[in-house]
């Protein structure tokens, strides 16, 4: 059997985010980390499937652990693709409302905004946000200069960059079946047969992180949330869009409402709807739902042209609230909450994911007390 001192499960941008933390931490006492992915590469779930957008950390509940991993996440992540020369824009985006009754939502967007630290919002009349935005017909906007976009792929690279620098290694099409945990280590089961034995296992598995927490024995004293599914589909807009910042209507139940979103490239999209799913497993856009996109993307941009909307592509996020629930926090479940030593089971981490993920990473390793380089 062969054993390291650290492995995590999942090797989406949050995974890759925690084992770089971790094995920067462990490399002054010459810690080894794995990452073990059951797909042929890295990111190719949740975190290849998302709108590429750095998140301000404007609309989640004071206090919650998506408004403060969101905020330093934010900041972290600025630094880091400055450091590395990585590609990003700090583009900017307007949340608008589209009539009247929408207006005292923008001021709550804007308190609850300020109280997670986000100290840079904007308030704009309907004249100030179409004198930026031509375009736009709204009735008042916010607008949040510290919003951005990404390269994903290139930012998972330069993580998986980091942890090979520290002598951590991205495994590739190993399964993890069930995980035993012992006094002071964890015996992984893996689908080929194998045994791996880790002081610390970091269950970062995305859309699967819940029924891979089920498959801990034991579980521990924790309640482990059930997993829901819901769906968002992209459309791509088949010319070029008016807009030079990204477009957001005010927030709806389970997501932030079809918004316009930009890549590094300047090709628009528009999405994610909300279709909850039972089953994570199919990706396909049904074009039909580019029907009601029309009419929500016409409330901000009356000038869409029929037939501009193609189908994109769509991604599930993997929740742990499900359809008329209230939304659910990030959770990191660790020894302290379920007591088994060593391991962390990080669950419903969805938007912002992306954005918090510097910050979950340095989270997991103090979780962990991991001690040595940041």
């Amino acid at each position: 059997m062969e054993h390291v001192d650290g492995v995590v499960i999942g090797a989406g941008v949050v995974g890759l985010a925690v084992a770089r933390a971790c094995a920067l931490r462990g490399t002054r006492t010459g810690q080894t980390w794995l990452v073990l992915e059951e797909a042929e590469s890295f990111g190719t779930q949740t975190s290849s499937r998302n709108s590429e957008v750095i998140h301000a950390g404007i609309y989640y509940a004071k206090d919650s652990l998506k408004a403060r991993w969101c905020v330093q996440g934010r900041h972290a992540l600025y630094t880091y693709l400055d450091e590395r020369q990585l590609p990003y824009r700090r583009c900017g985006k307007l949340i608008v409302a589209t009539d009247d009754s929408q207006l005292a939502t923008l001021q709550t967007i804007a308190q609850k905004a300020a109280a997670n630290g986000v100290d840079d919002l904007q308030p704009l009349s309907a004249e100030q946000a179409r004198a930026l935005e031509p375009a736009l017909s709204c009735t008042g906007a916010l607008l949040s200069p510290s919003t951005g976009i990404i390269d994903s792929h290139a930012y998972m690279l330069s993580l998986l960059g980091d942890l090979e620098d520290s002598g951590g290694m991205l495994v590739c099409r190993t399964q993890v079946q069930h995980v035993v945990s012992e006094k002071d280590t964890n015996i992984l089961h893996l689908a080929d047969g194998t045994r791996l034995s880790a002081r610390y296992v970091v269950n970062s598995a995305g859309l699967s992180a819940p029924d891979l927490a089920a498959r801990f024995d034991p579980v521990g004293q924790a309640v482990l949330p059930k997993a829901s599914y819901a769906k968002g589909n992209y459309f791509t807009l088949s010319q070029r869009a008016p807009f030079s910042r990204l477009i957001y209507p005010v927030p709806q139940p389970a997501g932030l409402g079809v918004h316009l979103t930009l890549d590094l490239g300047g090709q628009a999209k528009f999405g994610p709807d909300v279709q909850w799913v039972d089953s994570p497993e199919d990706c396909t856009v049904d074009p039909q739902r580019g029907d009601a996109f029309y009419a929500e993307v016409r409330k901000y941009w009356p000038q869409l042209p029929d037939q501009a909307l193609i189908p994109g592509y769509s991604g599930i996020r993997p929740k742990i609230s499900g359809p008329n629930e209230e939304p659910a926090d990030f959770l990191l479940l660790g020894p302290a909450a379920h007591g088994l030593g060593g391991v962390v089971h990080l669950l419903g981490i969805e938007s912002p994911g992306l954005t918090s993920s510097l910050a979950i990473g340095q989270a997991v390793a103090e979780e962990l007390e991991l001690q040595g380089a940041n």
